[in-house]
């Protein structure tokens, strides 16, 4: 089981292999890769830092403790009907998504993210409404 804050749900849907250090692309990139291949692997909503978190880098202010990060967990929970202790199989967070998440949700909820340019957000989430899961990462 994985535990992940609201708004790296998201983030899992945008991820193609980028981050903020090695270190941490290949820890999302082990997550990734395992909700990918077994969409029955559990997930717990947790409030604040997570599995990801673990390997932000430390390079000044703590970004994972942002008062910002905070509200954005709490807005994309909400939207899918999700709560903190909460456990769900990946598959049922993708049906979730499908069900509660629009592409253009990414522009207001993660409207701060400096990854939102790229615009892999919104592909991410497309991609789960016509049913093909998380994309591959090489």
């Amino acid at each position: 089981m994985f535990k992940l804050r609201g708004h790296h749900l998201f983030c899992l849907l945008g991820y193609r292999g980028m981050g903020y250090s090695q270190e941490y692309v290949e820890n999302m990139t082990r997550l990734h890769r395992t909700l990918r291949n077994n969409p029955k692997t559990l997930i717990q909503f947790v409030k604040g830092p997570d599995q990801l978190c673990e390997k932000y880098p430390n390079s000044g202010e703590y970004h994972c403790q942002n008062e910002h990060i905070y509200e954005r967990d709490a807005v994309i929970l909400a939207k899918m009907g999700l709560e903190i202790g909460q456990i769900l199989k990946w598959e049922d967070i993708e049906s979730r998504i499908r069900k509660h998440v629009i592409p253009s949700d990414i522009q207001v909820v993660c409207e701060t993210c400096s990854w939102r340019s790229f615009g892999v957000c919104e592909e991410g989430i497309r991609e789960i409404h016509d049913g093909k899961g998380l994309r591959e990462v090489q």
